[in-house]
């Protein structure tokens, strides 16, 4: 059982190896998590949404522990995240990557452009896709229908720390490696520097 309402940097690891289930009327593909990142809260993080405090947009992030927090980014893309801390106090983390274990055939007809099942969910916005997550989705319980996130049978073995990746200024240094992934995975997604890093 995992403890949502720890620290994101706590809950983050804990979630290798977990599947997120989630159900449509074209049926439920699930997803087994490969590669994540903790992101903490204002003044905490400054890679984090929630740095400069609660706006709008990332109101679920101060939310109910273990709610999705969904965001929409470049204008083209759909993130999702899992709400970790105690209501009020922000901290996620965004689901990166991750293998298809159920569903493949709808996950392949979302990702066309995916040459290898290994791609279906390799990154957040196609992980997102695959899975069939929407925005209106925000603050949704990741415990309850269309949602169902399993913690992993046995916990990982020692996972991969690094930068997290495409994150600008402060928060794409050293004292911010809060990306988590397991090791050798194929699903794991590159490491991608941000050009202001």
């Amino acid at each position: 059982m995992i403890d949502f309402s720890a620290s994101a940097l706590e809950v983050a690891p804990q979630l290798l190896g977990a599947i997120l289930s989630h159900d449509s009327d074209e049926g439920r593909v699930s997803v087994r998590l490969t590669e994540v990142e903790a992101y903490l809260g204002e003044g905490q993080d400054p890679g984090s949404h929630a740095f400069r405090g609660r706006t709008p947009r990332t109101a679920s992030m101060f939310g109910e522990p273990g709610h999705l927090y969904a965001y929409f980014t470049y204008g083209m893309h759909v993130c999702a995240n899992v709400v970790c801390s105690p209501v009020g106090e922000a901290s996620a983390v965004l689901l990166r990557a991750g293998e298809i274990v159920d569903g493949v055939d709808l996950a392949r007809r979302r990702r066309p452009t995916a040459r290898l099942d290994r791609d279906l969910a390799r990154g957040p916005a196609r992980l997102v896709l695959a899975v069939g997550i929407a925005l209106a989705e925000d603050g949704a319980d990741l415990s309850r229908p269309p949602f169902q996130l399993e913690p992993p049978r046995e916990p990982a073995a020692t996972p991969v720390t690094s930068l997290r990746t495409g994150v600008s200024g402060d928060g794409g240094r050293p004292p911010f490696a809060w990306r988590f992934a397991l090791a050798g995975d194929p699903t794991v997604s590159p490491y991608k520097r941000h050009p202001k890093a």
